[in-house]
């Protein structure tokens, strides 16, 4: 029995709602928006009031929500005077005189751009709404997907890219470190590619991608391109002279990336590190090495063609040094040093030195008296 009492009063409510809806639906006009605040473009720590004015609504729900239209994902802010969103930052005002909903947002973030979209919810399959967009003025930030660094062969092309998030949109520009020329002509360029058709050694270095949009300092990257290319050797003094018994210096100088392997030869027999020879190679930079051999108290069976060679998996080079006989010490590296038989060394008293040379100094006067006779 009280279940069929309970069936009844349930009928009767749904019959009462349905006459009161069809009553409202026949009595009274249909809600419209007449007005929605156009786009903002508004500072972070801003603050911007959303209006919209609704007109016979007054006995239906109005919406404020933040409206996804990528995802058509929306988040409830308010519902007619009140607000749902607990967040200190938003308030809502309603202006009975003019039946409109101002949502206001004060310390404006990065997050609050996007699009606000006021609603009246007439029925379950029917609304209407107005949305207007918040952008939020952002300074730039180089996006992950842009270029970190590069390598590329001598020849070969490279792109080099840059893009970047802010608003307004950052314009990207292009420069090269100490304001050097770039590949493409001139000291900048605009644009998210530089496009670089064929590649030179001299290309190599740091490229810096720079995003402004007037919010802030803007944004750089440093972006380093290494080109790979085959070694150059260079000898800058070919031709060496010392004194038997005395040590000397051969040198060569290598550019080449990836770093080369680098020997010493002579007559086409590489050479090592021993009590004739001592070799060393210094790395000045990525590209650049200095390579040295030492020839040690010097006989005479060491005098002759020196060969430095380097080699990468782009090609090799060599350099050739000539080492030959001379009758007074060179110096350096002979300075400071007399040889008494091999492998023995002092350092002398400066009468030690005269000695070592008086025989020198003789022969060169007597040259000297016979060439007047």
């Amino acid at each position: 029995m009280d279940h069929i009492i309970t069936m009844s009063l349930i009928k009767i409510t749904y019959s009462a709602l349905l006459l009161s809806f069809v009553t409202i639906g026949y009595g009274q006009r249909t809600p419209t928006i007449s007005h929605i605040t156009q786009e903002q473009i508004q500072d972070i720590g801003g603050q911007v009031d959303l209006d919209c004015s609704v007109h016979y609504a007054k006995d239906y729900p109005v919406i404020w929500q933040k409206y996804d239209r990528q995802k058509t994902e929306s988040v409830p802010l308010s519902t007619n005077a009140g607000l749902i969103i607990k967040d200190s930052r938003f308030s809502l005002r309603y202006d009975e005189a003019t039946a409109t909903y101002t949502l206001s947002i004060k310390d404006i973030q990065e997050i609050d751009a996007g699009w606000y979209q006021c609603q009246v919810q007439i029925s379950v399959a029917n609304k209407i709404s107005a949305e207007v967009e918040l952008q939020v003025r952002r300074p730039p930030i180089i996006s992950d997907n842009s270029t970190r660094s590069i390598v590329a062969s001598e020849g070969e092309s490279a792109q080099l890219e840059c893009y970047s998030g802010g608003f307004p949109v950052p314009k990207i520009s292009w420069r090269r470190e100490n304001n050097a020329i770039l590949p493409t002509g001139g000291s900048i360029y605009r644009g998210n590619i530089l496009k670089i058709a064929h590649v030179h050694k001299e290309d190599r270095g740091t490229y810096y991608c720079v995003a402004e949009n007037g919010v802030g300092k803007g944004a750089r990257r440093n972006i380093n391109l290494e080109v790979e290319f085959a070694p150059i050797v260079t000898v800058p003094r070919p031709r060496l002279g010392q004194a038997l018994q005395y040590d000397m210096d051969l040198e060569c100088h290598v550019e080449a990336y990836p770093p080369p392997a680098i020997i010493w030869l002579k007559d086409e027999i590489q050479l090592s590190n021993n009590q004739h020879y001592r070799i060393s190679h210094f790395a000045t930079a990525d590209e650049f090495t200095d390579t040295t051999i030492r020839v040690i108290t010097i006989e005479k069976r060491q005098y002759g063609m020196f060969t430095c060679k380097a080699q990468n998996k782009l090609g090799s080079d060599e350099g050739k040094v000539e080492l030959f006989e001379t009758i007074i010490p060179v110096c350096p590296p002979a300075c400071g040093q007399t040889r008494y038989g091999r492998g023995a060394s002092l350092a002398p008293s400066s009468v030690a030195v005269a000695v070592s040379l008086a025989p020198y100094a003789v022969s060169a006067i007597s040259r000297i008296a016979n060439t007047r006779h």
